[in-house]
């Protein structure tokens, strides 16, 4: 592989937490600047959403969640402006049309046009000209169930946000859910897989669960990074160090992740403060842990100087870059017969 080609980036997730990610990436599709380095870059997006617009889309159309794919789309967009804000554009009144975005109708609309959700999604991508490609987890129609610490189960996304009680385990229903090919061969072919950050048993595991893409991700190439969150979320993640972030993952996937990426930039006590109101904490790097698990820890400043506690998409992009540039030359390395220093 020429060094001078991009570097392959497959960002898993959903929500809130992988759109920054990919709003960050793709301003190292076609930089700026000619020396710094390029990506190519694929995500694959959990489809159990059943809330709000979403949800409502399901239920009427019996067609796959399009709000975290939109958000996605938006990130990626070069067109910033007029296209994309008309894609996030929310209709705040009209019988049956309030609460409904534009771009969830759009990928409705273009669903049954096609007659399939991965299509629709191509085409819309080609209509924001976004910076990379992206997938569904899965084109069946899925919906997410948590086992909970006294031993109850919760049925839907939304519901258990909604809890707060501590979650032993989530599965997919049904549960021979089977990936897309392409996202297959992406994870195949790339030098970097990424996992979160974003809410782990709402936007991170689900996409494991989805029948072989787990064994796919083992049996890739690439050096696989989990960006863990900053802050503890009630009831998902209650009193959650690190590692045990990546120990649930592994519970439901098995042993995944060579990295894990943790912020060090400190957050204001007041913003901590505001968010301990809602029992959420920072979570705590127990470095001893992951030594024990044999995953290497990478610290990095990458919480947001803004008004919330959020991962700093440029800062967050910067980092996948770099692991993404070593995991190439590690590659180069072994190609060549000489060992990585």
């Amino acid at each position: 592989m020429s060094a001078a080609s991009p570097i392959k980036v497959v960002a898993i997730g959903g929500g809130t937490g992988l759109s920054s990610v990919l709003s960050g990436l793709k301003h190292y599709v076609h930089p700026a600047d000619p020396a710094s380095p390029r990506v190519d870059i694929t995500a694959i997006v959990t489809v159990t959403d059943d809330g709000g617009s979403s949800g409502r889309l399901r239920r009427e159309f019996d067609v796959l969640p399009p709000g975290d794919i939109r958000n996605c789309m938006v990130a990626l967009s070069e067109d910033s402006a007029l296209l994309s804000r008309l894609f996030q554009y929310r209709f705040e009144s009209g019988r049956g049309l309030k609460g409904h975005s534009f771009g969830n109708l759009f990928l409705t609309a273009l669903n049954h046009v096609m007659g399939d959700f991965a299509d629709a999604v191509k085409v819309s991508s080609e209509v924001l000209n976004i910076a990379g490609r992206i997938y569904p987890s899965t084109a069946s129609n899925v919906s997410l169930e948590a086992k909970l610490a006294d031993g109850s189960k919760v049925q839907g996304e939304t519901r258990i946000s909604r809890s707060r009680e501590a979650i032993r385990a989530v599965r997919l229903k049904p549960r021979n859910a089977r990936p897309l090919a392409a996202a297959l061969a992406a994870i195949a072919e790339a030098d970097i897989i990424t996992l979160g950050p974003g809410s782990l048993f709402t936007s991170v595991i689900p996409n494991l669960l989805v029948d072989g893409i787990p064994s796919a991700i083992r049996n890739s190439p690439a050096v696989k990074c989990y960006f863990v969150n900053l802050m503890s979320q009630p009831g998902e993640t209650t009193c959650f160090t690190a590692s045990d972030h990546v120990r649930a993952i592994q519970r439901h996937a098995g042993k995944l992740i060579d990295y894990a990426v943790v912020n060090i930039r400190s957050i204001s006590g007041a913003l901590k403060k505001h968010y301990a109101k809602e029992d959420a904490l920072p979570v705590e790097i127990d470095l001893d842990a992951f030594v024990k698990m044999g995953i290497r820890v990478i610290p990095a400043n990458l919480a947001s100087s803004e008004g919330k506690i959020r991962h700093d998409p440029a800062a967050t992009a910067a980092m996948v870059v770099r692991l993404g540039q070593e995991a190439r030359r590690r590659a180069a390395q072994a190609a060549s017969g000489n060992s990585p220093s």
